[in-house]
């Protein structure tokens, strides 16, 4: 296969496993009772990680426009709608913790199934397609 056509198909293959570890996350949610959605927890993870954030912030590492993230956010800065830091609520805190044991369960599989050094260059193929792509 040529390199270009091989390029093809890995650029194919990261929206297919996007879409799967989605289903992936929802399916598991859903099994533990977790109201929840996919986007929802993009948006927790970022303020588990880093609480007291920007909604630009928040867009930026969730690569969603800051309209839809509107819609998942309900509290900020009165004073200033245009950059509102974003908190957890307790309830959003208490989430985590049922939340978070059952990313690690995932990523550990991952992790179980593939060796450390194969994840590390696979990241480091994808932050490199970024690279290039960004280029353009």
């Amino acid at each position: 296969m040529a390199n270009n056509e091989t390029a093809h198909e890995l650029i194919l293959q990261i929206p297919k496993t996007r879409m799967t570890f989605r289903q992936t996350i929802q399916r598991v949610l859903r099994t533990n009772n977790v109201d929840m959605t996919f986007e929802m927890l993009q948006v927790m993870h970022r303020l588990w990680k880093k609480p007291g954030v920007s909604q630009q912030y928040l867009a930026e590492q969730t690569a969603k426009d800051k309209a839809c993230l509107t819609n998942l956010i309900n509290r900020g800065n009165p004073t200033d709608r245009r950059n509102k830091q974003i908190y957890l609520t307790e309830e959003g805190e208490r989430l985590a913790l049922r939340v978070k044991p059952l990313l690690h369960g995932i990523y550990g599989l991952i992790g179980d199934e593939m060796p450390s050094r194969q994840i590390v260059s696979c990241r480091n193929n994808l932050q490199k397609i970024n690279s290039i792509l960004d280029k353009l």
